[in-house]
Parts: C-alpha cells; structure tokens; sequence
C-alpha cells in the first residue's frame, strides 16, 4: 500500500466521517419518521428530533465539502513546493560558486574526487586482470600435466 501524505490522510479522514455523519443523519431521519408515527405528545420531542437531524446532515454535508477543500489546496501546494525546492537548490549553488576562492576550493575537491576514482578503477582493474592471468596459468598448467601424462602413456605403450 502506497505512503499517504499528511493532507491525504486528513482528507480521506475527514470524507470517512462525512460518511459516518451522514450514515448517522439517515439512520436518525429514519427514527424520527417511525417516531412522527407516535402520539401526539411526542410531536415535541419528534421535532427536536428532526432539527437534530437536520443539523446533522448539514454538518456532514460541510465536512464532505472540507475533504474536497483538501484535496485542492494538495493539488495547488504541490507545484509550490517544488518550485520553492528547485529555487533552493539554484541558491545553494551559486552560493557555491560566487566569489573566486569558492569556485576554486569546489575545482580542487572536484579534482581529489576524481583522482580517488581513477586509483579505485585502476586498482579493480588490475585485481580482476592478476585474477584472470592466475587462472589461466592454472588452466595452462593443468593442460601441460595432462598433455605430458599423455604422451608418457604413448611413449610407453610404443
């Protein structure tokens, strides 16, 4: 499952309990319909009953209205913060480079990295090479034995 961000989570929360709060709003206006069925001495509390309800279905109807809100201020944050992060980025490389020293010690660190790599590939290198030379001395070597056992069975079978 993929990595939520923080406004995703709040918005999936908040559309979860629009759902709850509108799932809650239908079961009571279906209470309050079974209940108008009552006495008349319960119309009072029937009333109070559906403007409960009503608040309810509006409050959830607002909190429905939130996650969409979210989810298109994501959608505008995004671009933002990646602008602001590539600008950063520009900054901190001019900062690097702007005065004569600067650009120097960044030329010489530049120049040490790539001296580092060069030695390092070199040095694999010429390990892999005495690698492949020892084994095909070996291979040679073991060649040799075997030709020379040869032909002393020859010689000696002759």
């Amino acid at each position: 499952m993929a990595t939520q961000t923080p406004t995703q989570r709040r918005a999936a929360a908040k559309k979860a309990a629009a759902t709850r709060k509108r799932n809650a709003a239908s079961r009571s206006t279906q209470r309050t319909r079974a209940s108008a069925k009552g006495t008349a001495r319960s119309a009072r509390a029937t009333a109070r009953q559906a403007t409960r309800s009503t608040a309810r279905r509006a409050g959830a109807e607002a909190t429905g209205l939130q996650a969409v809100a979210d989810r298109a201020e994501r959608a505008a944050l995004i671009p933002v913060g990646a602008v602001l992060t590539a600008r950063d980025n520009v900054i901190a490389a001019v900062r690097r480079y702007n005065t004569r020293s600067k650009a120097q010690r960044q030329l010489d660190k530049f120049e040490r990295r790539g001296a580092t790599a060069l030695r390092r590939g070199r040095r694999d290198l010429e390990r892999q090479t005495r690698g492949l030379r020892r084994d095909v001395e070996e291979a040679a070597d073991g060649l040799r034995t075997e030709t020379e056992r040869v032909v002393d069975r020859a010689r000696s079978a002759a």
